[in-house]
C-alpha cells in the first residue's frame, strides 16, 4: 500500500482547499507522503485529516523556531540514539512512516537520506546498549518501527531482550492510526513472545479511531504489551476540550491507556500548529473530574535544551494556612482542606 502514496503535489488534486504548487514549494524542504488508507479519510473526514497530512505555506516560514530544539544530536553517544535521562535510552530504527505527519518533531530525519537509519547504525545502538548498565528501558522510535518487517524487528527484540539490565522495551508508533492493516496477526504473533514489551500508539483526534483502527488495537491488545497513546497539541485539530475528551473516551474504550498530550515542540517548520499554553491547560481543566482518571494524561512540555519533559498542571490551590488548603474542584467550586 506504501508504494501508492501519494508524495507530489500533481496527486492532490482535487482534495478541498488544497494549491498544489504551493505544497510543491513545501515539498521541496520536507517532504510528503499520504498512504492511500488516510487519503480515503482525507476525503471523508476533511480538514483534521487534512491539515496533518497536506503541505502548507507556513511550514517554510522562517521563525525562532530550532530543527532540533530539543537538542536530540548533543545526547547521542552514537547515531540515532540519544541516551539523556540516566535509566533509558531513545532508540531510531527506523526512518520512514507510513504517513509524514506535518507537525512531525523530527522534520529535520524523517524520510530524508541525510536522517537515514541503516544497519550499521542499529548495530551501533544495540551494542552501546549492552555496553551501558545503567540502560534499562529501551524506547524504539523513529520513523515508524512497525514500519519495518516483522523478520528486522524480531532480530531487535530478540537482542535486546537478551540484555540482562534492559527491564522494559518500548515501541513508539503511529501505524494503528495512519496504516492500520499493517498490525496483523503474524506481527501480533511475534510481538508476543516479548512479556516486557510496552506499546505507545499516537492518536490526535477521534476522526482516526476508525474501524479498521480500532480492530489493529484489538489484535494489539493479544500481545499482551500495555497500550499507551501520546497525543500532540496541535491548533485547530484538537485544542478544544470536547474534541479531545471524545478521543480519550475512545482511547480507552479500546484498552489504549492516555499517557502523554504533548505541547507542540518548538520545531522549525511547526509553528502554526502551536498553541498558547493556555488552551493546554484549559483542555486539561476540561479533562479533569469530567472524565473517568484512567482518560486523563499527563500535559506535558519538552524543555528546550535537553531539559526534558515537565508536566503542567491547571492550578488547584487558591491559598495556603497553617491549618487548611483553598483548593478549586474540578467544578469550579471552591473547597477548604484541613491540614
Amino acid at each position: 500500500m506504501l508504494k501508492k502514496s501519494v508524495v507530489s503535489a500533481e496527486d492532490l488534486k482535487g482534495v478541498p482547499g488544497v494549491d498544489p504548487e504551493r505544497v510543491a514549494q513545501v515539498t521541496q524542504v520536507y517532504p510528503m507522503r499520504i498512504n492511500p488508507y488516510w487519503m480515503a479519510l482525507m476525503k471523508s473526514k476533511g480538514a483534521p485529516l487534512i491539515h496533518q497530512a497536506v503541505p502548507r505555506e507556513a511550514e517554510l516560514v522562517d521563525t525562532p523556531l530550532l530543527e532540533d530544539p530539543l537538542c536530540e544530536e548533543k545526547d547521542s553517544p552514537v547515531f540515532g540514539l540519544t541516551h539523556r535521562y540516566p535509566d533509558r535510552v531513545i532508540f531510531l530504527v527506523s526512518n520512514e512512516c507510513a504517513l509524514y505527519c506535518r507537525h512531525c518533531m523530527r522534520k529535520r530525519k524523517v524520510g530524508k537520506g541525510a536522517g537515514a537509519v541503516t544497519e550499521a547504525s542499529i548495530e551501533a545502538g544495540l551494542t552501546y546498549i549492552e555496553k551501558t548498565p545503567a540502560v534499562r528501558d529501551v524506547i524504539l522510535t523513529g520513523g515508524d518501527p512497525l514500519l519495518l518487517s516483522d523478520e528486522k524487528l524480531d532480530a531487535i527484540l530478540k537482542r535486546l531482550s537478551q540484555i540482562p539490565h534492559v527491564e522494559m522495551i518500548r515501541i513508539h508508533s503511529r501505524v494503528p492510526a495512519t496504516l492500520p492493516m499493517r498490525i496483523t496477526e503474524a506481527l501480533c504473533a511475534m510481538l508476543s513472545r516479548y512479556d516486557n514489551l510496552w506499546i505507545n500508539t499516537h492518536f490526535n483526534h477521534p476522526h482516526e479511531i476508525t474501524e479498521e483502527a480500532e480492530k489493529a488495537l484489538k489484535r494489539l491488545n493479544t500481545t499482551g504489551a500495555p497500550l499507551g497513546c501520546q497525543t500532540v497539541l496541535l491548533k485547530g485539530i484538537n485544542d478544544e476540550p470536547e474534541v479531545m475528551a471524545e478521543l480519550m473516551r475512545r482511547l480507552t474504550k479500546n484498552r489504549v491507556r492516555p499517557y502523554y498530550i504533548h505541547h507542540g515542540d518548538a520545531v522549525k517548520g511547526t509553528g502554526h500548529f502551536r498553541t498558547s499554553i493556555e488552551t493546554g491547560l484549559a483542555v486539561m481543566q476540561g479533562l479533569r473530574g469530567h472524565l473517568s482518571g484512567l482518560c486523563v494524561p499527563a500535559y506535558v512540555i519538552d524543555l528546550p535544551g535537553g531539559g526534558g519533559k515537565v508536566p503542567l498542571l491547571p492550578d488547584s490551590i487558591i491559598s495556603q494556612n497553617e491549618k487548611s488548603l483553598t483548593v478549586r474542584g474540578y467544578d469550579g467550586g471552591t473547597y477548604t482542606y484541613p491540614l
